[in-house]
């Protein structure tokens, strides 16, 4: 059967743990593992615009020994003449395997479905699970572990990344403090998969309503974009919404002393963190950027690795 990695609890706490002890190693050894020499290629779709899952992915692909073929949408005939599943069809007997930025993760899994080769997420409107790997790795090389800390997402609980903050840092044994205020809560049921999670792990789940409470002694703060793609028109409301969640010098004061600050960027200075936050030594962003590369790149190897193993068993 082959491996996909759609949402974050498509791999389970230790897979999570070795792809993550990959990613650290090849940030060490950029070119020792080369999957794609021949070149293979690989298909690197994108729906949304982008810059670090556009450059992280092909230069990734390109270290392991591969070539990258960006899709642009817009300009293939996916999703308009031509079927997700008449695509997969297509792509699945060229290409080694398909990455793909999207809306829609009803696609993904209608994608993964019809593949013969391993499909990954790197981004959707639910789950953005690549980034939650690079910041695990962030996390792992600043702290020198995952288990048992505690970890605080303070923002828009509703979308993608927090999703993805709730099950990945859950499968890591963390204990995870959401805050978002009325109306952009995380949803339910993810709440409950991440619960369930934890339970096994040794980690934890809770959901506040203002951020002083899941600040207060963290481990990691992270926040995000209050204002996402396709939100453009509710920028207004929503900063009107989020008044008082703003993660600045003070609300981080209440943080462990030696907490870092994570955030997926692109980041709106004086918005949903405050320039001398996301400026100052607490902040390991840059860090964060770079370890997509690094993390992605153990994925494909491992999804790789899964591959092999699926097509001898």
């Amino acid at each position: 059967m082959v491996r996909h990695f759609l949402k974050d609890d498509d791999i389970n706490s230790a897979e999570q743990a070795e792809i993550i002890r990959r990613a650290i190693a090849l940030k060490k050894a950029p070119y020792s593992e080369r999957p794609f020499a021949g070149p293979k290629t690989v298909a690197l779709i994108f729906d949304k615009t982008s810059t670090r899952t556009r450059v992280s992915f092909s230069v990734g692909v390109s270290d392991l020994g591969g070539a990258p073929l960006i899709i642009d949408s817009q300009t293939s005939q996916m999703g308009g003449k031509e079927s997700v599943a008449d695509t997969a069809r297509v792509l699945t007997r060229q290409v080694a395997q398909i990455v793909w930025r999207t809306y829609s993760q009803a696609g993904l899994e209608e994608m993964a479905a019809h593949s013969s080769v391993p499909v990954v997420n790197s981004l959707s409107d639910d789950y953005h699970p690549c980034q939650i790997l690079a910041d695990l790795m962030t996390v792992q090389e600043h702290k020198h572990r995952l288990a048992g800390l505690n970890f605080a997402y303070v923002g828009d609980a509703a979308n993608n990344m927090a999703n993805s903050y709730l099950i990945g840092c859950a499968l890591a044994g963390m204990h995870v403090r959401v805050a978002a205020p009325a109306g952009y809560e995380p949803d339910l049921a993810i709440v409950q998969r991440a619960s369930a999670i934890a339970a096994t792990t040794g980690g934890s789940v809770e959901v506040f309503g203002e951020p002083a409470a899941a600040i207060r002694g963290a481990d990691v703060v992270a926040t995000d974009t209050w204002i996402s793609m396709g939100q453009e028109a509710e920028k207004a409301k929503r900063i009107q919404d989020f008044a008082g969640f703003t993660i600045d010098s003070d609300l981080m004061s209440t943080a462990a002393a030696d907490a870092i600050f994570l955030h997926c960027l692109p980041a709106y200075r004086g918005y949903e963190v405050t320039a001398d936050v996301i400026d100052g030594p607490q902040s390991v962003i840059w860090d964060e950027a770079e370890n997509r590369l690094h993390a992605q790149k153990a994925l494909m190897v491992w999804l790789d690795e899964q591959s092999k193993i699926s097509q001898h068993s």
